[in-house]
C-alpha cells in the first residue's frame, strides 16, 4: 500500500478549498493535515465548512506559517492571483510538489501575464518551472514537474472542446468564438454586489466583455485568437461552454473528439448535448460537437463542474500524476442526480 502524503492546503476556507477537502476525504493516499485560511484562522473547519464537519471533526483553520512546509509532502494553493508569486519560491526551495490553482503561473510569459492581469509578474523566472495543468494534454510534462499550474475553469472547458478540432484542421484559424455559462461559485466565496442573491436570482448576465483573463489561456493552447464572452447564471455550481468556428476540412468533429479522448477516464463524448447537472460533484467533462452544413460552421460544447474539473478535481488529478498515484484516485465520475 502506498504511504499517505500529508497535504498543506492554502486557501482552505474558500469554495475551492472546501471542494478539495470534500474530495480528499475519500482519497486513499492524500491526507489534508494543514489547512490555511487567514480570514478564518482560529475557527474549526466545521464552522467554516459545515458540510465537512463530520469528515474532519478535529480540523481547524490556521494562519500560514512557513514552518508548515517542514511537515508537508504536498502543497495545494487556491489563492487570488498574485499570492502564489509570493509563496512559490519557498515552496519550491523546500522541494515540495506544488499544485497551484491561481493564475500566476498559467501563461507562457510575464508579458502575457501583464497583458491579461494588468500588473507586472513578481516571479517571472519561475514561469518555466510550472507545467500547465490540463492532464489530457500535458500528462507527460505534469508527471515530471515540480509544480503545476492548474488551468482556469472556463479555459479548461473551452480547450477540451476545441483543441482536438483545431489540431485536426476542422476549424479555420482566427474564427473561434466561445460563450461560457458559469454558476456563481466561480466568482469565489467573498460576497459582492454582482453575486448577491438579489442580483443573480432570476437573471443571466454577461461580464468581462473582450477582456476576460481566461482568454489568454485559450489563445495560448489553441494558437489563435479567441473571442470569449462569459455569463453568470443563477445556479451554485456548473459550467457550460459552447464554442463556434468556421468549418475547414471534411472530417466529423464528433469523431475527432471521440478519437482524441478515447482512453481518457474523465471525458465522455456523446451525440447528446451535455448538461451541467450531469457532471455536478465530479471531475468529469461531457462533450459533443456538430458540423452545420447550412452555415459552414463547427459547434462544440463542454460541460464541467467549475469546482470539480474546473478547479479542485483537476488539481487532485494533477497531483496524482505528479506523485505516481493512480490518476483517478479520489475523483468521482458519477454526477449527483437529481
Amino acid at each position: 500500500m502506498a504511504p499517505m502524503i500529508d497535504a498543506l492546503i492554502l486557501g482552505a476556507s474558500g469554495y475551492v478549498g472546501g471542494e478539495l477537502l470534500r474530495l480528499l476525504a475519500a482519497h486513499p493516499n492524500i491526507r489534508p493535515t494543514m489547512l490555511v485560511g487567514d480570514s478564518d484562522a482560529g475557527k474549526s473547519l466545521g464552522e467554516v465548512h459545515p458540510a465537512l464537519a463530520l469528515a474532519y471533526p478535529q480540523a481547524s483553520v490556521r494562519k500560514y506559517d512557513a514552518e508548515m512546509l517542514r511537515d508537508a509532502g504536498l502543497v495545494f494553493a487556491a489563492l487570488p492571483h498574485g499570492k502564489s508569486q509570493e509563496l512559490a519560491p519557498a515552496i519550491l526551495d523546500a522541494g515540495l510538489p506544488f499544485v497551484d490553482l491561481g493564475a500566476d503561473f498559467r501563461l507562457d510569459s510575464a508579458e502575457e501575464y501583464a497583458r491579461w492581469y494588468g500588473e507586472e509578474h513578481g516571479a517571472p523566472k519561475l514561469l518555466d518551472t510550472f507545467a500547465y495543468g490540463i492532464p489530457e494534454f500535458h500528462r507527460d510534462r505534469i508527471k515530471g514537474a515540480k509544480a503545476v499550474s492548474a488551468a482556469g475553469c472556463y479555459a479548461t472547458a473551452a480547450i477540451l472542446a476545441l483543441k482536438p478540432l483545431v489540431e485536426a484542421g476542422l476549424i479555420a484559424p482566427g474564427t473561434v468564438t466561445v460563450d461560457g455559462l458559469s454558476g456563481v461559485s466561480g466568482a469565489g466565496k467573498a460576497p459582492s454586489a454582482k453575486t448577491h442573491f438579489d442580483s443573480v436570482h432570476g437573471s443571466v448576465g454577461a461580464y468581462g466583455l473582450l477582456t476576460h483573463r481566461h482568454t489568454g489561456e485559450m489563445e495560448m493552447m489553441l494558437g489563435q485568437s479567441v473571442l470569449f464572452t462569459p455569463h453568470l447564471v443563477p445556479m451554485d455550481r456548473g459550467l457550460l461552454v459552447t464554442a463556434y468556428g468556421m468549418a475547414a476540412g471534411q472530417g466529423d468533429p464528433l469523431d475527432a473528439l471521440a478519437s482524441a479522448y478515447r482512453d481518457e477516464p474523465f471525458i465522455r463524448v456523446s451525440d447528446q448535448p451535455p448538461a451541467t447537472k450531469s457532471v455536478a460533484g465530479t471531475n468529469a467533462a461531457h462533450l459533443t460537437a456538430r458540423r452545420c452544413e447550412r452555415t459552414g460552421r463547427i459547434l462544440t460544447q463542454c460541460a464541467i463542474d467549475n469546482l470539480g474539473k474546473g478547479a479542485a478535481g483537476q488539481m487532485i488529478q494533477c497531483a496524482n500524476i505528479m506523485l505516481g498515484i493512480e490518476e483517478t484516485a479520489g475523483l468521482p465520475v458519477a454526477g449527483m442526480w437529481p
